[in-house]
């Protein structure tokens, strides 16, 4: 069970410490859910509902600006940015009532005393990753500003994924930890965004445990020694989870690169697939792109079987640098896969009708082999999601499907 979406006061939300002995794992994970909401706020970009993913129905649903960087957050409305306002300064209030902190000081303190006595957790894991928010809440309460500003602090974020059953017997959970953002940081720099995990990411990484032959991870659709590039990788959960998801479906060779453009992105990005994969070498590696200039060298030099992207059009040019890019690195067989996220308010409102101009096929580069073909949507599904795990209005999500199609006239013919 997740915190609730506004956090309550300790007094009234944390159980007796004399009753921890008879609680559930999951009360206690709510119990400190609800404390780490409240004492320790991820930044307004960062603030993602720390709630489990539930699919829900599958249907079909069918402006020109300046080019920005694509990372810019104002994508909320008036209303919804005065609502936020107005509930901060609510939790203000109750983060700096000492009553209230000093109720919740002594239950973490009495909680971690006594966690190692505590039977209701399934694993090791488990109880060390409460004890581990709980030491992180109380520690909030003895940081000055001063320290604050000498470092910023990393939000640690763990995510696990139900791996498809019809893969093998019995139940395969794809475990991922990430460094999730950086609360203190400077904000100025607004192109360094991918140092979170947005909605999109953690739907799509859903989807493929639930049904990777649906996608084509099959050993038999990838074929032997298999390229698989996630663009604008951001904290590289897709990346990982692929590195981790493959192995159980007998796929052990395949090739996996996650990129990006920013170097701190890039940076966290690393140090994300060396924590999930300390024993080197790696089945993830990572390289630098910019999609508007491309550089395909090293681990981007051949040809790739599957490209995949989340969450990654922010403007109508970005749509086309991306199509131009993937033109050059789709192998005649690929298969190109977006989730873009579908934002029904603000200034990338309709962002997924550019993803559907830029891919008509009428337009970008031809395959080189034959000339005649041009990226194209082959499929195109509409997803909601019955739980909100990103920012506001972000609860619904368009499922691109893209690939190689024969097209008459237009397009320039690709030179590899």
């Amino acid at each position: 069970m997740s915190a609730p979406r506004r956090p309550l006061p300790p007094t009234s939300s944390l159980p007796p410490l004399r009753s921890l002995d008879a609680l559930t794992e999951d009360r206690i994970s709510e119990a400190l859910g609800n404390l780490y909401a409240l004492y320790c706020p991820l930044p307004p970009s960062l603030a993602f509902h720390q709630q489990s993913l539930q699919p829900g129905a599958l249907k079909d649903t069918p402006s020109e600006q300046a080019v920005d960087s694509g990372y810019t957050s104002g994508n909320e409305d008036e209303d919804v940015k005065q609502k936020q306002e107005e509930e901060e300064e609510t939790l203000a209030e109750l983060r700096d009532d000492a009553y209230e902190r000093t109720f919740a000081e002594r239950w973490l303190t009495g909680f971690i005393g006594r966690a190692e006595e505590l039977t209701c957790f399934e694993s090791e894991e488990a109880l060390q990753r409460a004890v581990d928010k709980a030491s992180c809440v109380l520690a909030s309460f003895f940081t000055t500003a001063e320290d604050e500003d000498d470092e910023a602090i990393q939000i640690t974020r763990d995510f696990q994924f139900m791996l498809s059953p019809t893969c093998q017997s019995g139940k395969i959970l794809i475990d991922v930890r990430l460094n999730d953002g950086l609360a203190g940081r400077d904000n100025t720099d607004h192109t360094d965004v991918g140092l979170q995990s947005w909605g999109a990411a953690i739907v799509f990484s859903e989807l493929i445990c639930a049904s990777p032959s649906r996608f084509g991870f099959t050993k038999q659709a990838l074929g032997p020694a298999s390229r698989i590039v996630e663009l604008g990788a951001g904290t590289g959960l897709v990346g990982i989870v692929l590195g981790k998801m493959l192995p159980h479906l007998d796929i052990t060779d395949a090739n996996i690169t996650a990129t990006d453009f920013h170097p701190t992105v890039l940076e966290n990005l690393r140090a994300n697939i060396t924590t999930n994969f300390p024993p080197a070498p790696s089945p993830v590696q990572t390289a630098p792109l910019d999609w508007s200039t491309p550089d395909l060298s090293g681990p981007l030099s051949h040809p790739v079987d599957m490209l995949v992207a989340t969450d990654v059009i922010y403007d109508p040019a970005h749509a086309a640098w991306l199509r131009d890019c993937a033109a050059r690195m789709l192998a005649p067989h690929g298969t190109f896969w977006m989730l873009v996220t579908v934002r029904e308010t603000g200034k990338f409102e309709g962002i997924t009708d550019t993803v559907r101009k830029a891919f008509t096929g009428r337009d970008g580069l031809r395959d080189a082999a034959t000339g005649t073909k041009v990226l194209a949507i082959l499929e195109e599904e509409s997803l909601e999601w019955e739980v909100c795990v990103g920012r506001a209005g972000e609860r619904a999500y368009r499922l691109f499907r893209i690939g190689w199609a024969e097209v008459e006239g237009g397009g320039e013919r690709l030179n590899r």
